[in-house]
């Protein structure tokens, strides 16, 4: 067998061809996070009027939230199917349909009629692009992260792959802030009538931009050493070339214990992450009777903060280790959710900023290492099918129930106290998950670990890789 090219022993590559990787992947998923993440803002601040209007204002945003969900719904299936693929034919090629498939639903969005023009079926187009965002967003994740992580060297992984995490609060701060500039712009009923419109037809321009940028980078060089390892096995007749599973089955067969950690690594951060950027404006514009620009302008600052830190909060953990600075956040997250909603009663504009942005600090250091964390977690032939489930999986059980539960509560109690004690049981059972995991900082990711049990010694020892 071929000896392993230095870089896929862990030598740190260029800085120029490191940095052009991460570009790409920090704007797409930028973009990608901005499409998603921009219907979270509009389903919490206009479409229970523009969609849902024959309801009250909490149960037309709790049937807004639960379109909204719908999208979380089909992220496991697009991280099956995109990570099937991802690792049968590359990570490129699929991180490019990811992007065009979540631009072109978010861009259709803009071009919706509203209940008053179709009636019930203007939510059930809203909702059938919603479950094409779900599905796109289910791929992009895991796809974003390994090129990264591929590329990458063992030494610095969490520092590189913190990157396209920051694409989250990018997303965010991209689509609050053009939400918030029109609310600053326009009055409530131009916004209503038509100015919500514009930042999703926005999303083509950016689509463009980013597809330009991503088709430049190049495959990532580990998935290309075990394609080839895979075809010379193949060309030779060899017994592993006849017995291969598609990836999700080698995933659940071989790495489940993988894919529930991460699932349990992530429960906590995706609750405690859609409280703080998607049910506060819901919490602050219909609970307190606050104007909509409070909010949105408090979570912009938060996401500000969190963009720039999320990459602090990796390079950590390449210092101290993935689990340490994940535990920081998750029980720094588990005290701070009662101080958050206390903070956010006050009806200060100040206080309620540092309240989210304190919560989005504590969010970080679980964010930042993730990347990093998952992706060692698993080997070449099945890490794109492997974090991507795992990823996926946690989304739905966590952020798409999160809005929903939290606004749930929040009718049936009219007080915060109850969210706050939501967050703060996920979040614990991230700490337990944490806990008991096993350290991975420095595992190099051209080694195997996980093979069949058929293999032989010999070929577990040499770390064949097949896609």
């Amino acid at each position: 067998m071929a000896a392993a090219t230095p870089r896929a022993q862990g030598k740190t590559p260029g800085t120029p061809g490191i940095a052009r990787i991460i570009s790409a992947s920090l704007i797409g998923t930028t973009i990608e996070w901005y499409d998603f993440f921009l219907y979270g803002s509009a389903a919490a601040l206009v479409f229970n009027t523009l969609f849902f209007p024959d309801s009250d204002p909490l149960v037309g945003t709790l049937l807004s939230f639960l379109t909204y969900a719908v999208g979380f719904a089909a992220r496991p299936i697009g991280g099956v199917v995109f990570g099937h693929f991802g690792d049968k034919i590359g990570r490129k090629k699929l991180l490019v349909l990811s992007l065009m498939m979540m631009g072109g639903a978010t861009f259709a969005m803009g071009l919706l009629p509203t209940h008053a023009t179709l009636g019930v079926g203007a939510p059930i187009l809203l909702t059938v692009l919603r479950l094409i965002q779900g599905f796109a967003l289910g791929g992009e994740w895991g796809g974003a992260v390994l090129i990264v992580s591929e590329h990458g060297d063992d030494k610095n992984r969490g520092f590189w792959a913190s990157w396209p995490q920051a694409g989250a609060p990018g997303g965010n701060l991209l689509a609050t802030g053009v939400l918030a500039l029109l609310a600053a712009v326009q009055s409530d009923e131009a916004f209503l009538a038509w100015g919500w419109r514009i930042p999703f037809l926005l999303s083509g321009v950016l689509v463009i931009i980013g597809l330009w940028i991503r088709v430049s980078v190049s495959e990532s060089p580990l998935f290309l050493q075990a394609q080839a390892r895979a075809e010379a096995e193949a060309a030779k007749g060899g017994a592993a070339a006849q017995k291969q599973d598609a990836p999700v089955v080698e995933v659940f067969r071989h790495n489940w214990r993988g894919v529930l950690t991460a699932i349990g690594t992530r429960l906590g951060e995706n609750v405690s992450y859609y409280i703080l950027t998607a049910f506060v404006l819901v919490y602050v514009t219909v609970h307190l009777e606050l104007p909509k620009s409070t909010a949105l302008n408090a979570v912009l600052i938060g996401s500000a903060v969190h963009f720039v830190t999320i990459p602090l909060w990796g390079a950590l953990s390449d210092r101290i280790g993935r689990r340490p600075v994940t535990l920081i956040g998750s029980i720094g997250m588990a005290a701070w959710a009662f101080a958050f909603f206390a903070l956010v009663d006050s009806e200060s504009f100040t206080v309620i900023t540092l309240a989210v942005t304190v919560g989005l600090l504590f969010h970080g250091a679980m964010y930042g290492p993730q990347a990093a964390f998952i992706s060692e977690m698993f080997d070449t032939k099945v890490r794109y099918s492997g974090a991507s489930m795992g990823s996926q999986l946690a989304s739905i059980i966590g952020g798409a129930l999160a809005p929903i539960i939290a606004v749930e509560l929040l009718k049936d109690f009219d007080s915060a106290t109850p969210v706050a004690l939501y967050v703060c049981v996920t979040v614990v059972i991230t700490t337990l998950t944490v806990l008991v995991a096993k350290e991975t900082r420095g595992r190099s990711l051209a080694q195997e670990r996980h093979s069949a049990p058929e293999d032989s010694p010999a070929t577990t020892a040499s770390a064949t890789i097949s896609p």
